[in-house]
């Protein structure tokens, strides 16, 4: 194990970690059918604490166009539908004595495009992020052949490696927008 490898490994890790960053951020965007994640940036307060929904309600879906909400405590349903309500997330939390409603309206052809294109800007600044992270790993790499630390024709390998890191990483950024969007545009 050189420190190529060590290069090659960071670039793996830091290049997954921003998929995931762009899954999560995908998941926000709202499609025409319900989809707990839709709730995952929702905060409550519970006794007097920011609290993720998912750690005082039972969060599932019902039907394609419902997400029905069971708090463990009932007196948890108000403060949930507040939270819900100015999240500011497209949807309408409707309460009632046990469990709190979320239905899903239909996205218009005008707001699935809009949604289209806001998919797409996300997908192109996680590309950017990942050639930056390209950039990082090959000074990195050419430091090291620079001052003898790692021989040449060995760095020479690593950048191609570093380079089919990227072109991975990216292929996946497209093959994630792809995906969204066909979600999207599905009615």
């Amino acid at each position: 194990m050189g420190m190529h490898d060590d290069v090659i490994g960071d670039l793996r890790s830091r290049i997954g970690k921003t998929l995931d960053d762009l899954r999560s951020a995908l998941a926000k965007v709202r499609t025409g059918r319900a989809n707990p994640q839709l709730l995952d940036s929702v905060r409550v307060e519970y006794y007097g604490t920011p609290t993720p929904l998912n750690q005082v309600a039972n969060v599932t879906v019902a039907d394609p166009r419902l997400i029905v909400i069971k708090p463990w405590e009932k007196s948890m349903i108000q403060p949930i539908e507040k939270a819900i309500n100015a999240a500011g997330l497209g949807v309408n939390a409707l309460p009632d004595a046990e469990v709190v409603r979320v239905p899903i309206p239909a996205l218009t052809e005008e707001r699935r495009k809009e949604f289209v294109k806001i998919v797409k800007t996300k997908g192109e600044e996680h590309k950017i992020a990942i050639r930056n992270e390209r950039r990082d790993a090959k000074e990195l790499l050419e430091q090291a052949i620079k001052e003898g630390e790692v021989a040449e024709d060995a760095g020479k390998k690593a950048l191609e490696k570093v380079q089919a890191e990227v072109d991975a990483g990216i292929k996946k950024v497209d093959e994630i927008i792809a995906n969204k969007e066909k979600d999207l545009m599905q009615v």
